[in-house]
């Protein structure tokens, strides 16, 4: 959503951070006076805390004009420094997590699980991706974000407002960013760590042109690239010991080279990149 609109925020695995630190913390200090319901507090809480966070990358690229590359580098470096500083006292500590949506008999059964066992978040997930893609292409608005991307002056010129629609571009993204770090810190492992999130947030970066700004693309890529993420456990698991361990844990990171240094040179991702991404908006060149 965020580079549609023509912006290219590098800062994500910063969001993230701040995102899983502040779910977790909330669902830490709120959890038994909320019950049930904080873990749900803690991702509307992370949501929050990382749509605020990309809101100043927003307020210096598009109202001071500063370089996206640079600064969402230094988002990405102060959210890693702010969830260490937030999550010092946090180390360690152990966070209720979701109650499944399904009877315990469909989600604990040996077969239906693969289905019906994992944590709403997912589905949550799933949705979204068809719900972007349909706001994307179907729908008038999603329309008048993909020509600010493409091309912002013409877009200005007939009334459009570019920075209103790529500021709101930016803090959606940064609120899914911020409920992709709770899903490391509530779900994946209900505890909190350092640096948790491994660099998923430079893949999610390498997703987006592997799928050549496609959502549907962008799911099968997600797919693949979490079954790479896998084999560490499995290759440990069933004693693969031809290659160390940090090949595999590697992996992923290597295909996203490979992937992305093969597209680069079919020139595909310059052929489908919107127009105006990473450049600046000047109205009055």
């Amino acid at each position: 959503m965020v580079e549609k609109s023509g912006v290219l925020n590098l800062g994500i695995e910063g969001m993230m951070l701040i995102g899983a630190v502040t779910g977790f913390a909330v669902t830490m200090n709120y959890g038994p006076n909320l019950g049930d319901m904080a873990p749900w507090f803690g991702v509307i809480a992370a949501a929050l805390a990382g749509a605020a966070s990309s809101m100043l990358f927003a307020v210096l690229v598009l109202t001071l004009g500063s370089n996206q590359v640079a600064t969402g580098l230094a988002l990405a470096i102060f959210g890693i420094g702010l969830s260490s500083l937030i999550g010092a006292s946090y180390v360690g500590m152990i966070v209720p997590s979701f109650d499944s949506f399904f009877p315990d008999w469909l989600a604990g059964d040996p077969l239906w699980r693969v289905v019906f066992g994992y944590s709403p978040l997912v589905y949550f997930a799933l949705l979204l991706v068809f719900a972007v893609g349909w706001f994307l292409n179907r729908t008038r608005a999603g329309l008048v974000l993909r020509a600010v991307g493409e091309n912002d002056l013409s877009a200005h010129s007939i009334g459009y407002p570019v920075i209103a629609i790529r500021y709101a571009a930016i803090a959606f993204g940064g609120a899914l960013a911020g409920i992709g770090g709770a899903y490391f810190s509530m779900v994946i492992t209900p505890m909190w760590a350092e640096q948790m999130t491994a660099g998923r947030g430079w893949i999610a970066l390498a997703l987006v042109v592997f799928s050549g700004w496609r959502a549907g693309r962008l799911l099968a890529g997600a797919y693949f690239f979490g079954v790479l993420m896998t084999l560490e456990l499995y290759a440990k698991a069933s004693g693969f010991s031809f290659l160390p361990s940090q090949f595999w844990a590697a992996m992923p990171y290597i295909a996203a080279i490979i992937a992305l240094a093969v597209i680069s040179a079919r020139e595909v991702a310059g052929s489908e990149a919107p127009a105006c991404l990473g450049r600046p908006f000047l109205p009055n060149a």
